[in-house]
């Protein structure tokens, strides 16, 4: 009986999401009952000025690369402290449901935040990870997030092997593993028979019109195996123009651009164009 009452004391200091390997600092869990605080006085919107509304919320929060890449197997990584272009898109979305779906709760975000995050919405390693941000768009909208806009607002089909992962396996130091580096073999090799719509550069402005705030913006590439290079998310600011609200690696934090979208993009060499997705 003894050893029960003991196993049973242990088990309510496991902090929630144990089970899923979650990483989150006392610094993080703080920061996200402020977040739901601050969330709470914003006035109800529709889904895409809920996204803005949101998102602007993280403005001045710094930009730091690679948050996810923690300990020796994959974790769910709560870091509300610093964000990268995607962990910025993946936690407004996460919190959007949250307010959507009149829930508080910890465990209701993380939960939350593993859907959107890994494939199918389940945690399972590395590989599960929604790597390329062109299949994070597929699957979230197979899991009825989002809706990929690109062909509707005058994108044009685009296929591109996609491997850079793969063909540069030194700067991903989970791919030392020879499962992960199979498994993620597989995904691209998937992703090959796969197309997706670009809506071109020089074809933005003309349809910028198009575009709702809210929507997700991501940045499609001339760089060989990769997809995609940064995204964000659309507003439609004081000008009537739509801008990029992210984490910028201009300026190093959460920041809406100065320059609207189409423009900010031809400062951009690499840059091909925009995929569109829009949160449902």
């Amino acid at each position: 009986m003894k050893h029960f009452l003991f196993l049973i004391l242990i088990l309510s200091l496991i902090p929630s999401g144990f089970a899923q390997n979650l990483i989150c600092s006392p610094q993080d869990r703080n920061a996200f009952e402020n977040k739901m605080q601050a969330i709470s006085n914003l006035e109800k919107q529709t889904v895409g000025e809920n996204m803005v509304s949101i998102g602007k919320t993280f403005i001045g929060i710094p930009y730091v690369a690679k948050t996810l890449e923690i300990g020796e197997k994959e974790s769910l990584v709560i870091n509300l402290q610093g964000l990268d272009c995607t962990t910025f898109v993946e936690n407004v979305l996460a919190f959007s449901l949250m307010r959507k779906h009149n829930k508080q709760d910890f465990d209701a975000f993380t939960d939350y935040l593993e859907t959107i995050r890994y494939k199918d919405g389940k945690l399972n390693g590395y590989a599960s990870r929604l790597h390329y941000f062109s299949e994070w768009i597929a699957n979230n909208e197979h899991k009825g997030l989002l809706k990929d806009m690109t062909s509707q607002i005058g994108g044009v089909e685009s296929q591109k092997a996609i491997n850079f992962m793969s063909t540069h396996r030194e700067l991903y130091p989970f791919l030392k593993d020879a499962d992960n580096y199979g498994k993620i073999q597989a995904s691209e090799e998937f992703l090959k028979s796969q197309s997706i719509c670009i809506l071109p550069q020089d074809q933005i402005q003309a349809n910028e019109h198009l575009i709702q705030s809210g929507d997700i913006i991501a940045l499609t590439t001339s760089i060989k195996g990769l997809d995609i290079t940064h995204t964000g998310i659309a507003t439609r600011e004081a000008d009537g123009r739509i801008h990029l609200l992210h984490a910028s690696t201009g300026s190093m934090e959460v920041e809406v651009s100065k320059q609207p979208l189409a423009d900010y993009l031809k400062g951009i060499k690499s840059n091909t164009g925009i995929m569109v997705a829009r949160p449902l």
